[in-house]
């Protein structure tokens, strides 16, 4: 038998799978047999614990109470309470490899945690100190063309949230529309278009917890703008200040680059950068009321024009190779930015 269903005592079930369930393979692990009495329900070798990871794993959305659990396992796992929350981006994990005394947590060894399956994407929570600061760094993040919904997708930043983080930073590698970027350049988010949300997805879809946040919350100045101004000004002191933008950026759905005229419809509506996360990270960090801080690093220049030239079209591995070149100046912009807000706020 390949797959099963969970029966609750009240006859009812919580969802099916043959292996897989939101992209997560732990359900691959469970095995079920068929009630001899005939009665056409399902009987489940499970304890009560792998049945409710289950559930959890099958469900679009996190209630409070696991999202409070997991942030628990984390806290008391590493005995402590983080002030900022950072999300690297592809091939940009190194900015949780400078982290000082880190705990490190494996995505697949926390509980109710779903796994990241991206090159590039380590699959892990670092928990340490950085400029004096005691930081929480995901060195892979989920995306919605992995098959994970996108309340499943910004769940860790509820978690960051739950554990003590007041500050956002969320990177990621973008494609540059606007013709002034050049390959390697770093573009400070100062707004989004959520193309996703246009279509009718949102992390914050289905009922609201206040715990967490309002119903309808405001995204106008959802990017720290004393955040981007000092981010400005480290890039001066660093001598890159001919490499720093700030922008609009857009997410679309992914896991394909776009087409010609995808990219030409974004420049007319003022998108700068163009990626496949982010957007729905920083809804779900200003719904519960979360600096934040985000910048994109421009991997490649999107084609605007149709060309039967090869070497113009997008690819993972020039993605790596430009985030692999440019991550000591991303670390050092991070690091900076960091002492900046742990100076001030002492």
């Amino acid at each position: 038998m390949t797959g099963y269903k969970v029966v609750n005592g009240n006859g009812t079930t919580n969802g099916s799978t043959n292996g897989h369930s939101n992209g997560h393979s732990k359900s691959a692990d469970y095995t079920a047999q068929e009630n001899p009495t005939g009665n056409g329900k399902i009987q489940c070798d499970l304890t009560p614990e792998e049945l409710r990871a289950l559930r959890v794993l099958n469900e679009d959305t996190y209630p409070y109470e696991v999202i409070e659990e997991i942030a628990d396992f984390i806290t008391k796992g590493s005995g402590m309470r983080p002030k900022i929350g950072i999300i690297c981006g592809s091939g940009l994990g190194s900015l949780a490899d400078i982290i000082q005394d880190p705990k490190i947590f494996e995505y697949e060894k926390i509980p109710n945690f779903p796994v990241s399956t991206v090159e590039g994407h380590a699959g892990r929570l670092v928990v340490g100190t950085l400029e004096g600061a005691t930081v929480m760094a995901m060195q892979g993040r989920f995306h919605f063309y992995e098959g994970y919904p996108l309340a499943k997708c910004s769940m860790p930043v509820r978690v960051m949230k739950l554990c003590g983080v007041e500050y956002l930073f969320a990177t990621n590698a973008a494609g540059g529309i606007n013709p002034r970027f050049a390959v390697g350049d770093i573009m400070l988010m100062h707004d989004h278009v959520n193309m996703l949300g246009f279509a009718g997805n949102s992390p914050l879809q289905g009922p609201n917890d206040p715990r967490f946040g309002p119903r309808f919350p405001a995204l106008v100045n959802s990017y720290n703008k004393d955040l981007i101004n000092k981010a400005i000004e480290i890039g001066k002191a660093m001598g890159i200040e001919s490499n720093i933008h700030v922008g609009v950026y857009s997410c679309l759905g992914g896991p394909n680059y776009e087409t010609i005229a995808e990219l030409k419809a974004l420049r007319m509506m003022g998108v700068d950068a163009v990626g496949m996360s982010t957007v729905h990270e920083v809804i779900t960090a200003r719904h519960c009321d979360m600096k934040v801080f985000a910048f994109s690093l421009i991997t490649n220049k999107c084609a605007t024009e149709y060309s039967d030239k090869k070497d113009e079209e997008a690819n993972h591995d020039e993605v790596m190779a430009v985030a692999k070149n440019r991550q000591k100046a991303c670390c050092e912009l991070v690091s900076r930015l960091i002492r900046e807000i742990n100076t001030t706020s002492a």
